[in-house]
């Protein structure tokens, strides 16, 4: 803290001498034509504009040093360049190239701005303002789209990502960069995040504990929050869906505003869901669940830096198809009022840079508060506890010269527990959390077509919990006193074997403590008895990643394949054992496993119709423990085949689209002691829309039909399976967004 403390005065007090900057141009087509509306965005500033009717774009009031600027336009190409804002005016013109394929996407959860193509850890985007994602009521079936990304449910409201078989605290959430901690140990708890003021989710898949530390062995997930309304503009949009299935409406309504220095905006969300019918028909007791959200931000850009505050309010009531609950609710409904688990959740984060002139300060620090609840029967309280966590970081970039960039920073972590109101159940003691990490990293290109980035980093953390129940009974803990460190690290490369191909190695070291609950359980959770265990010592993994990317004007191909060695892999598991009163005792233990398989894709539009999408994929993973027993939710092989037609303009639909896939799961006949075996399934999903003009107002709609046959199957990774209850049926969802321009910039 005292690190944190001065930076931030030495940040207070730092005058900066400079002169504002400013980047202005034009934008064209191949032929010199305007681009009338084109995006101009620098993203690590988060500030952009569009051009006019000529063309012509301006930028002022910039920061110096080197940033990444993305051009994009419907139907074009995107182009990414660096640009170095050494003097009052840069002059950047871009003409644009026609394409019919997705373009790459600047990323930044990698550790810099960089274009996909440009990082050594593969990342993936999921944009999700794209009018093709997927319509459900479970935002974490959205994420599923990616390959190589699956979800544990628990229906509906409660489920949770995978990222290459690793799950749970293996997965490293974060919100806008923000790590998000929301007791993410157990299967029962939500991912916590919705899709409200999202526009993008970046995806590691494979370690990355070197830029986040624990929790990061799987993979990270970054919900990248909408960007500022454009410079001199104040616009906003509503969003409607209405689900079939759940009889379930999300609304959502977000107004944002921006000027040549501020900008600001508020989103609210809600959802409410019935009980989903399974396919067949039958309703699924207790699947309901509600959510409501607020959010608000509020920036500045100067030309000493970037200032940015967010909150987060979200409150969730989600129902909990356990046995108990299965046999008492009869009726289907929306209200949530037996047997369910509440969170309410308040994130406030401030993110910072200052420039000063080729080194670049990052001050980051963010406070989040979850109180979590369990009920019974109505209003009747069996868990309240609340998790405080406070998180910081200060990281200072550095450059040598065009070709090599460094990073050096700090990050911090304090973390509280605390059981409320003394209620019934005690899930996890009274306990507090510490954790301080240093770490660096090199970005180096010493030739033009190869990148290198390496890192290491060394974390030190404390857990200290107080005894809980009485030294004599059943159920007493002693307090624990846990001290961990570790060392991480990762080498990679991106070489650019020509223009349209590429070849990306990582290896990497990563690492993650045993967390509370797994050292410190003992008592029922929900329909098991859990047993922690205070020796349990940390996880290391070891990750070996190859992948291959190819792309040229109608067709992009890309195929990866990993090895991840996990020594003391922490996993819960059936003792076999019951309870003097019938419940099954689940205990935390360790082993030493493997995980491997990779991920294959394929886009094309055939030459003569480049308006026909078709697009493949396959995803693949094995994890099994070193004494030959398979690991616990470990997703089956996938495959997935789209086709999309788009036109232009249709009578008088503009962006028509309808698109036609399929969603294959395959046999999982592989699974843990605790598991049984899965049969494989095939979906069928029908979607289409396109954009209206109501009088001089644009309307979006889509109409997207899931499981189309009603298909009754079940997903290996459902928890419903426990509890003999089959997956949502078809669904038939309305889509409706209206976006609106209070004051346009001419």
């Amino acid at each position: 803290m005292k690190i944190i403390f001065t930076l931030c005065v030495m940040m207070l007090s730092y005058q900066i001498i400079n002169a504002q900057n400013k980047i202005a141009g034009r934008i064209t087509d191949q032929d010199g034509q305007p681009l009338v509306g084109a995006t101009i965005f620098l993203p690590e500033i988060n500030k952009g504009t569009a051009s006019d009717i000529n063309g012509h774009y301006e930028i002022r009031n910039l920061p110096g040093g080197k940033d990444k600027i993305q051009i994009s336009f419907i139907g074009y190409a995107t182009k990414v360049e660096t640009v170095i804002l050494d003097k009052p005016v840069t002059e950047l013109n871009i003409a644009l190239q026609p394409s019919v394929m997705e373009a790459e996407e600047v990323v930044i959860t990698g550790g810099y701005s960089s274009t996909q193509d440009e990082n050594a850890v593969k990342i993936d985007v999921l944009k999700l303002n794209s009018p093709f994602v997927k319509s459900t009521p479970n935002f974490s079936e959205i994420l599923t789209q990616i390959p190589g990304v699956d979800m544990i449910s628990k229906g509906s409201g409660v489920s949770k990502p995978v990222i290459r078989g690793l799950s749970m605290n293996d997965i490293l959430v974060l919100n806008n960069g923000v790590r998000f901690e929301n007791y993410q140990y157990s299967d029962h708890h939500p991912l916590g995040i919705d899709e409200f003021g999202i526009d993008d989710v970046e995806i590691i898949k494979g370690p990355a504990s070197l830029l986040y530390g624990s929790d990061a062995v799987g993979g990270v997930l970054n919900f990248i929050k909408e960007r500022p309304a454009p410079e001199g503009t104040t616009v906003g949009d509503y969003n409607l869906q209405l689900f079939s299935n759940t009889l379930g409406m999300t609304n959502n309504f977000g107004i944002k505003t921006s000027s040549k220095k501020f900008y600001g905006g508020i989103r609210i969300g809600q959802k409410t869901n019935a009980d989903f019918l399974q396919g067949g028909g039958t309703f699924a007791p207790n699947t309901r669940f509600n959510e409501y959200s607020v959010k608000l931000n509020t920036g500045m850009t100067g030309k000493s830096g970037t200032f940015k505050l967010f909150f987060d309010y979200g409150r969730e009531n989600l129902g909990l198809a356990e046995e108990e609950a299965i046999e008492a609710i009869t009726k289907r409904g929306r209200k949530c009022e037996i047997f369910y688990e509440q969170l309410n959740t308040h994130l406030l984060s401030s993110q910072n840079k200052i420039y000063l002139g080729k080194a670049k300060l990052e001050v980051n620090a963010a406070y989040q508060n979850t109180e979590l609840i369990h009920f019974g029967e109505p209003d009747v309280y069996e868990i309240q506890m609340r998790l405080g966590t406070l998180t910081y970081e200060s990281k200072l970039y550095l450059s040598s010269g065009k070709n090599t960039d460094y990073i050096v920073g700090f990050q911090g972590l304090y973390q509280t527990n605390t059981n409320l109101h003394d209620r019934e159940t005690k899930l996890l003691p009274d306990a507090t959390t510490n954790n301080y990490s240093v770490f660096g990293l090199l970005q180096w290109n010493p030739v033009r077509k190869l990148k290198i980035q390496a890192g290491i980093r060394y974390d030190n953390k404390i857990i200290m919990s107080e005894a809980l129940g009485m030294p004599d009974s059943s159920d007493f803990r002693s307090a624990i006193d846990k001290s961990y460190n570790s060392f991480s690290g990762s080498f990679g490369t991106v070489y650019n074997i020509s223009e349209r191909f590429l070849f990306r190695t990582n290896v990497a070291a990563a690492y993650r403590t045993p967390n509370l609950a797994e050292l410190t359980s003992k008592g029922p959770h929900e329909t098991r008895y859990e047993i922690g265990d205070n020796n349990l010592v940390p996880e290391n993994a070891y990750e070996f990643d190859l992948s291959m990317h190819y792309h040229k004007d109608n067709f992009m191909a890309d195929v990866a394949g990993f090895y991840n060695l996990i020594d003391h892999y922490i996993f819960i598991t059936p003792t076999g054992d019951t309870t003097a009163s019938g419940m099954y005792i689940y205990k935390y233990m360790q082993s030493n496993s493997s995980l491997f398989g990779g991920e294959a894709g394929m886009h094309y539009h055939p030459y003569p119709i480049q308006w026909l999408h078709m697009k493949v994929t396959y995803s693949y993973v094995l994890g099994r423990q070193r004494n030959g027993n398979y690991l616990p939710f470990i997703p089956s092989g996938k495959f997935n085949f789209e086709i999309r037609a788009e036109k232009e303009n249709l009578l008088f639909i503009h962006h028509a689209f309808v698109s036609i896939n399929t969603n294959t799961d395959f046999d999982q006949n592989h699974p843990a002691p605790d598991e049984t075996t899965t049969p494989g399934y095939t979906l069928w999903n029908l979607s289409m829309g396109g954009q209206i003009m109501w009088g001089r107002q644009p309307v979006s709609i889509g109409i997207c039909v899931s499981n189309i046959l009603d298909k009754k199957y079940v997903d290996h990774l459902s928890t419903l399976k426990e509890v003999h209850l089959y997956a949502p049926g078809r669904n038939i969802s309305l889509t409706v967004r209206v976006p609106f321009e209070i004051n346009k910039k001419e």
